[in-house]
């Protein structure tokens, strides 16, 4: 008797460990999810687009928490967009559903999709190549192309102008919500995007080459995707000036010299500079002023800079 009972006892742990388990499961499916739904378009804030978006998520559900990145995405720039996704969304928490409108070809055959990434984030988007720094610098864990049967606010479909407040606001806000999980948000996809080609960093005959991706755009500084450790690559310490080629294509549009720096107070007011920014990346600046506006430098996938030692 005591035997059985001793195997009876052993079996209830057994059991008890096995709830659990499926109960750290489910909390860890739900916490994956945190009801944060995060929105970015090229729709500016001068009417009710970007309301309307929200008003459309709060209607899915009151209890969201709604954030933006920014809605001053210059139209049609589906580059920049990629960007501020990449810039922005590591620092949310895993979990975190973005909704992201730059669609110039809404209403045509582009995909509307959702991306998981390696690293549990969301993104609810047109397939157009906004994706294309989030799935090269977070990975790609799935891709879903979004049931507009299903996955759709009630009686739009006459509306084939505003898939932003119609589509990816209410799938975005579902899916944040929990009400619909990412297997009910269409069927899979192959793990690919559509991405938008530019100029991998590298480093040949004593020259770094990168591409100018964006702007710092409130103090006209230029951000380029050079790290520091291929920047180190040309033996250049602080202090030092560095030769800098900017191109628009192939077409040079800036030639000259920067000293490098840690910050912007190493040197006096108008003084050109390189330095790396937040996101320790090498940058073009000019102590109070803009090194845009004054030397006409812009950004995007087919701006590119060399860098060597002087």
């Amino acid at each position: 008797m005591k035997l059985l009972s001793c195997f009876s006892f052993i079996k209830n742990i057994r059991r008890k460990g096995q709830i659990l388990a499926m109960l750290m499961v489910v909390f860890l499916r739900g916490y994956s999810q945190n009801n944060i739904l995060v929105f970015q378009s090229d729709f500016g804030l001068k009417d009710g687009a970007v309301s309307a978006m929200k008003g459309v998520a709060m209607g899915v559900s009151p209890g969201l928490k709604l954030f933006d990145i920014t809605h001053e995405i210059p139209a049609y720039n589906i580059w920049e967009a990629s960007y501020r996704l990449v810039q922005t969304a590591p620092y949310w928490p895993e979990g975190t559903v973005f909704v992201s409108v730059c669609d110039p070809g809404v209403g045509t055959q582009r995909k509307s999709v959702v991306l998981l990434t390696k690293s549990g984030h969301y993104f609810v988007t047109p397939d157009n190549g906004t994706l294309t720094l989030i799935a090269e610098q977070l990975g790609i864990r799935e891709v879903r192309e979004i049931d507009e049967v299903k996955n759709r606010r009630k009686n739009s479909n006459e509306s084939y102008t505003f898939h932003g407040r119609d589509v990816y606001a209410f799938t975005g806000a579902k899916l944040a919500s929990k009400q619909i999980t990412f297997e009910q948000v269409g069927p899979k996809l192959p793990n690919e995007i559509v991405s938008i080609p530019y100029q991998e960093p590298s480093f040949d005959q004593g020259k770094v080459k990168g591409t100018i991706p964006i702007l710092d755009i409130q103090y006209g500084n230029v951000w380029t995707d050079i790290d520091k450790k291929l920047f180190a690559k040309l033996g250049i310490k602080v202090g030092d000036d560095i030769h800098v080629q900017v191109f628009n294509d192939k077409a040079k549009v800036y030639e000259g010299s920067v000293k490098y720096v840690n910050t912007f107070g190493e040197v006096k007011e108008g003084v050109d500079v390189g330095y790396f920014n937040s996101l320790l990346n090498f940058s073009l600046g000019i102590n109070m002023a803009s090194f845009s506006e004054k030397y006409k430098v812009f950004s995007g996938n087919t701006w590119s800079i060399v860098l060597s030692k002087k």
